[in-house]
C-alpha cells in the first residue's frame, strides 16, 4: 500500500524560487566541498544526485566540481522547474546529458536502483515533508556503501534580523505558521541529527554542524528582499495566509513595506542558521521500509 504524503503546496512559480536562484555550491553546500574534492582523488567519474533542485543553481555549481569526469542527476517534482534547471546548466557551458541531467523523481520513492550513486545531496528539501526520516531512508537506499549523504536545512525559528521592524517579525512568523499548515518542519536544522539516526545510521557515520547564510551587501538584500514581496503580493504565501486567517490584506502591506524598507536601509542584515550534515553510509545501513 503507497503512503500518501502531504504535497508540495507552496509550488514551483518564480514568487517561490526566484530567491533560490541566488544559492550555489559555494553558499549552500560548503559543508560537502571538501568531501567532495577528496572523494574525486579516488574516483574521478563521482556520480551525485541532487534531490529537489528546484531551479538548479545548486545542481549546476556541483556539475562544475565533478568536471569533467562526474555526473550530476539532478531531480524535483515537477516539470516546469527542472525544464528551467536544464537552461540554467546549460547557460553555464555545461553539456546535457554528460556533465549534468534532469529527472523527475520523489523522494519518497526514488526511481533508481540500490547503491547507485557515490554521493546523495538534499538542500532545503526535510523541512518541506511530514515524514522526514523515510525520505532519509530512500536517500540512504540509493547511496553506495562508503558513499555519502550531505542534507542542510534552514531552522526557521533561527532567523536574526535588523532592524527589528513589527512587520518583518510578523512576516517570520506567519512564514513559519504556513510551513507547519503545509506539513513541514519549522525546526529542521537543529533536528537533521535525530532523524538520521531514526533512519537508522550510527552517531558515528554522521558529521554535523551549522552553517549561515547571511543577506547584507546590496545585492543580496535586493535578492531577498524582492523574493519576499514577490511571494506576498503574488505568491502561495499571501493566499495561504488569508486562508488561515493568519494576517489580513492590510497585514500583508506592511509586511510588503517592511521588506521595502528593510531593502534600502543600509545597516541591514538578515542571518539565517542551517543545520549541516555529511552521512558517511556503512555497508550495514539500513534499506528503506
Amino acid at each position: 500500500m503507497t503512503t500518501q504524503h502531504t504535497p508540495y503546496t507552496i509550488g514551483h512559480a518564480p514568487s517561490q524560487t526566484k530567491h533560490h536562484e541566488w544559492r550555489t555550491a559555494s553558499n549552500s553546500a560548503a559543508h560537502l566541498l571538501p568531501h567532495l574534492k577528496k572523494a574525486l582523488t579516488s574516483n574521478p567519474n563521482l556520480k551525485l544526485l541532487d534531490i529537489g533542485c528546484g531551479p538548479g543553481t545548486i545542481s549546476a555549481s556541483l556539475a562544475q566540481h565533478l568536471l569533467p569526469s562526474g555526473h550530476v542527476l539532478a531531480t524535483d517534482i515537477a516539470d516546469d522547474v527542472l525544464s528551467r534547471a536544464k537552461e540554467h546548466a546549460i547557460s553555464q557551458g555545461l553539456a546535457v546529458p554528460e556533465n549534468i541531467s534532469f529527472q523527475k523523481a520523489s523522494v519518497y520513492g526514488l526511481p533508481f536502483s540500490d547503491n547507485e550513486f557515490d554521493i546523495v545531496h538534499a538542500h532545503q528539501v526535510l523541512c518541506h515533508l511530514d515524514d522526514p526520516v523515510s525520505a532519509v531512508k530512500e536517500m540512504l537506499r540509493v547511496c553506495k556503501p562508503g558513499g555519502l549523504v550531505s542534507l542542510r536545512e534552514s531552522d526557521m525559528r533561527m532567523w536574526c534580523f535588523w532592524p527589528e521592524l513589527p512587520s518583518l517579525f510578523a512576516f517570520h512568523e506567519l512564514m513559519v505558521e504556513i510551513m507547519l499548515a503545509n506539513g513541514g518542519q519549522d525546526k529542521g536544522g537543529r533536528k537533521l541529527v535525530s532523524w538520521i539516526m531514526d533512519a537508522g545510521v550510527e552517531r558515528k557515520d554522521i558529521e554535523a554542524g551549522f552553517g549561515t547564510w547571511c543577506y547584507s551587501e546590496p545585492g543580496d538584500r535586493k535578492a531577498w528582499g524582492e523574493a519576499m514581496i514577490e511571494r506576498l503580493r503574488t505568491g502561495q504565501m499571501r493566499q495561504r495566509g488569508i486562508e488561515l486567517g493568519l494576517t489580513t490584506e492590510e497585514g500583508v502591506e506592511e509586511m510588503v513595506k517592511g521588506w521595502e524598507v528593510w531593502m534600502e536601509r543600509g545597516d541591514a542584515t538578515l542571518g539565517i542558521v542551517n543545520g549541516e550534515v555529511i552521512v558517511r553510509k556503512a555497508s550495514s545501513s539500513p534499506k528503506a521500509t
